[in-house]
């Protein structure tokens, strides 16, 4: 069981780790801050409420002791002794009250001062991570981008890992597809594999016919030497008998001559 709860809570600790924005827990961190410096401000508002409800308390209290001792000094002068000892009486009572309350004044007084100090030095150190905030925000989201970047240009990004696997894939299907034509062409060549259509020829059959193919072409070449040659030989005895012909034609005026001689 203790290894199960191990467990239970390294998995739930790794989920909520992948889960985990920095910059959302910042904003989150930011408005507790603010929520407590909300607080204290409201609190700083209390004690200064209290302080200003004593005060009129104290006004008001300061106020009857000083009706009371003009009434116990009417009383003297219209010789009722008995109304001024009263009267005194009443205003030393209150002016115990006057004192209580001027005591709750100022310890009040000191609350609220410490209260604003705190709430000062609290709005000082909430506006500081503010500042702080924004920039750690700012600095993960460009590292964050920076990754991606660098994830898509290396390829090992889920996306472009997608588009890696794919592009794979196709090189593997069309490196399969060559290696399969080129075995079925090897085939057909060497007769394994007969060909329906009779347009493929077996080995021996095409080296047969490139051999008459090459038969041919030396045939037709003496062919063509044979008659350069004869219309040579027939040019050669044309003019030669051209010159005979010449020859004979002159003999005849020739002859006489020497007969007369």
């Amino acid at each position: 069981m203790k290894r199960m709860g191990m467990i239970f809570r390294a998995k739930a600790n790794k989920a909520l780790d992948r889960a985990e924005d920095p910059r959302e827990t910042l904003d989150y961190s930011y408005q507790k801050q603010l929520e407590l410096l909300q607080k204290v401000r409201r609190g700083v508002a209390d004690v200064a409420t209290s302080r200003k409800r004593l005060e009129l308390q104290l006004n008001q209290l300061q106020s009857q002791s000083g009706k009371l001792e003009d009434q116990g000094r009417k009383a003297l002068a219209l010789g009722r002794e008995d109304l001024a000892r009263e009267a005194l009486s009443r205003r030393a009572a209150l002016q115990q009250q006057v004192t209580d309350l001027e005591t709750q004044h100022a310890t009040l007084q000191g609350e609220e001062e410490k209260l604003t100090l705190a709430a000062q030095r609290l709005q000082a150190k909430v506006d500081a991570f503010r500042t702080k905030k924004e920039t750690i925000k700012a600095t993960y989201t460009a590292a964050q981008a920076q990754t991606r970047i660098g994830e898509a240009f290396s390829g090992i990004s889920e996306e472009m890992g997608d588009v890696g696997l794919a592009i794979q894939r196709a090189e593997d299907k069309t490196a399969q597809l060559q290696a399969r034509a080129g075995a079925i062409d090897e085939l057909l060549a060497s007769g394994a594999l007969d060909d329906p259509s009779g347009m493929h020829k077996d080995d021996i059959q095409a080296e047969l016919d490139r051999l008459s193919g090459g038969t041919d072409v030396e045939l037709e070449l003496q062919r063509m030497k044979a008659e350069l040659a004869g219309g040579s030989s027939s040019g050669q005895q044309a003019l030669e008998g051209g010159t005979s012909q010449q020859q004979s034609q002159q003999q005849p005026q020739d002859t006489p001559r020497f007969d007369k001689q």
